[in-house]
């Protein structure tokens, strides 16, 4: 089974769409990862009694974003983010989804929309103190709540509707990670580039726009 990850304009009438299609890069898109501890110990590391939250750069083909991702407040999260990062799954593929006015959406599809296999989904970690703010960066996931894998997007608004109320289906939200502290900028062009209906998805970039390589900032 092939699915795209999905936050939706929907969404915020507190509806959450699924799309599926045909590929063999899962066995099961719906298996469940082994349990992570109840207390997970945080991420981040302390120099001098102060939080150090790591920070990622992102390239792509319209320029430069710096992120600092809250290990501190979402560690089950942003370790994933990293694992895909150290492993170099972002490098070379596209931000599949822009919805001007609302988000951009990447991680999990190459040029030709093909799907990148992942790791095993996460356990949600949304909140109502981590909030999907303008220029926040939150997991993209399936109707399942603990189903997100690679697929992150950047919110270009505060899209209120996809914060966590409670512990509900519909009430559960998206969990935001981290925040770009540079290049909003290329967030807002990328926000708003021509997109069109592309291999059986909507909203995708005519002309794509890559992700040429996510590395931790040294």
């Amino acid at each position: 089974m092939k699915r795209l990850e999905t936050i939706s304009a929907i969404a915020l009438l507190a509806t959450i769409v699924l799309t599926t299609g045909c590929n063999n890069s899962f066995e099961n898109p719906y298996r469940r990862p082994a349990p992570e501890p109840s207390n997970p110990k945080p991420s981040a590391t302390t120099q001098a009694g102060k939080i150090t939250r790591p920070i990622v750069v992102i390239e792509t083909s319209m320029g430069r974003i710096t992120a600092e991702l809250w290990s501190d407040s979402a560690p089950i999260t942003v370790k994933n983010f990293l694992a895909y990062t150290d492993a170099q799954h972002f490098d070379g593929l596209i931000f599949h989804r822009v919805m001007k006015g609302f988000m951009i959406q990447g991680g999990g599809f190459d040029p030709a929309m093909n799907e990148r296999a992942t790791r095993p989904e996460i356990k949600n970690e949304a909140s109502a103190d981590k909030k999907n703010d303008r220029g926040t960066l939150a997991m993209a996931r399936t109707p399942v709540i603990d189903s997100a894998t690679s697929q992150f997007y950047i919110n270009l608004v505060n899209n209120h509707r996809l914060n966590h109320r409670d512990s509900t289906f519909d009430g559960f939200g998206y969990c935001a990670f981290g925040k770009v502290i540079e290049g909003m900028d290329v967030v807002d062009k990328i926000g708003s580039v021509k997109v069109g209906f592309i291999a059986g998805h909507e909203n995708v970039p005519i002309t794509p726009v890559l992700i040429r390589t996510i590395r931790r900032k040294k």
